[in-house]
């Protein structure tokens, strides 16, 4: 390849030589036209003089003859004359014209002289400008020499990396496959062991409910033996209502469902509260729980990375499916209005979106630089806000899916409501922000007591639902930008800076969970608790959702357990 490109160069610099000789030719010949043409002019009159001159000598030999002949003498004076002018005028302008020739020939001489002179200096510089040229381009090769010699070393190297890291993936991947193979025999092994156990459960279950049986039927025949006296004063025996009952026992979510009889001593009267008791609903802490539009679904999130699904039908709640793609815990769900899509919050500075019929994750919305914790669609579900730890909320379109709007906040974002226009969002500063989405900007600000963990809005948009880190639950009338009404109870803690409340459907009640594990329900119309549900969760509940049907409270706590309500 070198001898290649050092005969290229040596072609093209042959062609350039070649050109300038030609170029030079072209210039140097318009420089002497004009004498060629002077010279060529003299030439013609010089030849135009001879053929005068033969002409002259002609006519004067006729006249000779012509006075021997005895012609008139008179006009061979004449003639004679009029020759001895016009030859003396021809004489004078060939030796003018021989005049002119000699200065133009040394003007050639002085103009060729020149020209070898230039032609001198041309060469010498020319000759100058090709070795240095040729000197950078050997240069040039010489470098290039060198940088393929390095590209062929770093080359050798990669290839070398490569090998080894083959070599080491490989291993990885045996490893891999035997831990795989490994894992799959320990689950067998642990789901056997468990079937045992379940057994042995299951045994020990039914000899305790034969004891009991037992026991039962032997007071009651010993209390059948014993006389009872009467009173004949007592007109009417009132029977006491009846006790617990265990209605049934049944799969649901793959766990136990446990159906009782609640008392509410609120009002004085008694309500049948039916829970749905769930074990596990995720590995690890529950953070958010939201029902779907038609309140079929029903959407758990967890520190596990997984959003799940369960379907409410007729009281029963089934495990329907899982979304999967988060690489942290989920923060916050929202469905949009049809129930198709379901958004999910995370800690990975994420928001993703998946569809819930065929559970595939659609979008992926990352530009966050700390942990997403709430995310919502906007009214036309073509857009999207979410609101982070780094003080942040960002506006999404769901059509070129990219960020629209960024705006700076101030104070980390934990949970965020939308109208048509306005963007609600509750903040770390305590305070409770108004957007305009139009023109990114703070349209008023609303302080409260304490950290604000929560936000919803009733049914009409008209009322904004806050908690806070005070332990107070307040509703905002948005018409006239004031506190309406304030709930607080004596056992209600505010848990974390993520606990979820929520508006009843109607928006006549306000169900929230307390650090300590109740449920408590609050009349919106008297301000004051209507019933508190303590006796299931084992710790701090996290979020509460209310159907929109008004049929179910669904309630998840910092363990691993999820409650559905009914009949509340």
């Amino acid at each position: 390849q070198v001898v290649m490109a050092e005969r290229r160069l040596q072609c093209t610099w042959k062609r350039h030589v070649s050109e300038q000789l030609k170029l030079r030719d072209r210039i140097q010949r318009q420089a002497f036209e004009e004498i060629v043409q002077q010279y060529n002019r003299l030439l013609e009159k010089s030849d135009l003089q001879a053929v005068l001159s033969e002409r002259y000598q002609t006519d004067k030999y006729e006249v000779q003859r012509g006075h021997d002949s005895g012609g008139d003498l008179s006009r061979s004076d004449a003639l004679q004359q009029e020759m001895a002018q016009i030859r003396i005028k021809h004489q004078e302008e060939l030796t003018e014209l021989h005049k002119k020739r000699g200065e133009l020939a040394q003007s050639v001489i002085e103009l060729n002289n020149q020209i070898q002179q230039k032609d001198k200096e041309i060469q010498s510089n020319e000759a100058k400008s090709y070795q240095q040229q040729i000197a950078g381009l050997e240069g040039d090769c010489r470098d290039l020499r060198s940088y393929l010699q390095d590209l062929e070393r770093a080359n050798q190297t990669l290839k070398d990396e490569y090998d080894a890291l083959q070599i080491t993936f490989s291993a990885l991947e045996e490893k891999l496959r035997k831990t795989t193979e490994d894992n799959q025999e320990l689950v067998s092994r642990w789901m056997a062991e468990k079937a045992q156990e379940a057994n042995k459960l299951n045994a020990e279950n039914e000899k305790d409910s034969r004891r009991r049986q037992a026991k039962l039927q032997k007071e009651l025949a010993d209390a059948a033996k014993e006389p009872l006296p009467v009173d004949p004063s007592v007109k009417k025996i009132s029977q006491p209502p009846p006790g617990g009952l265990l209605d049934s026992i049944s799969n649901i979510f793959g766990y136990v469902r446990v159906v009782a009889n609640c008392l509410s001593w609120v009002t004085g009267s008694t309500g049948v509260c039916v829970f749905v008791c769930v074990q596990d609903a995720h590995d690890g802490e529950v953070n958010a729980v939201k029902f779907s539009p038609g309140s079929r679904l029903l959407a758990t999130g967890g520190m596990d990375r997984r959003v799940k699904l369960w379907e409410v039908v007729s009281g029963r709640c089934e495990p329907k499916g899982a979304l999967t793609g988060s690489n942290a815990g989920i923060t916050s769900i929202d469905f949009d209005s049809a129930g198709s899509y379901l958004l999910a919050a995370s800690n990975d500075f994420a928001s993703r979106i998946w569809t819930v019929e065929d559970y595939r994750l659609r979008h992926t919305l990352t530009g966050h630089s700390g942990k997403v914790l709430s995310a919502r669609f906007l009214l036309d579900n073509a857009r999207i806000v979410s609101g982070s730890y780094d003080r942040t909320l960002k506006l999404w379109d769901l059509r070129s899916k990219v960020c629209m709007k960024t705006v700076f906040a101030g104070s980390s974002c934990n949970d965020i409501v939308c109208t048509e226009q306005c963007v609600m969002s509750g903040h770390f500063d305590k305070k409770v922000r108004f957007w305009d989405i139009r023109a990114e900007s703070i349209v008023r600000e609303l302080e409260l007591l304490g950290r604000v963990t929560s936000l919803d809005l009733n049914h009409d948009r008209t009322e904004l639902l806050t908690c806070s880190r005070d332990d107070l639950v307040k509703i905002i009338d948005l018409r006239s930008n004031a506190v309406r009404q304030t709930f607080s109870a004596q056992g209600f803690k505010c848990g974390a800076d993520w606990t979820r409340v929520t508006f009843s459907p109607d928006g006549s009640y306000v169900a929230g969970g307390s650090a300590d594990g109740a449920l408590y329900v609050w009349n919106v119309l008297t301000g004051k608790v209507d019933r508190t549900l303590d006796r299931n969760h084992n710790s701090a509940i996290n979020s509460v959702s209310w159907s929109p049907s008004g049929t179910y409270v669904a309630s998840v706590e910092k363990g691993s357990k999820a409650i559905l309500w009914s009949d509340l």
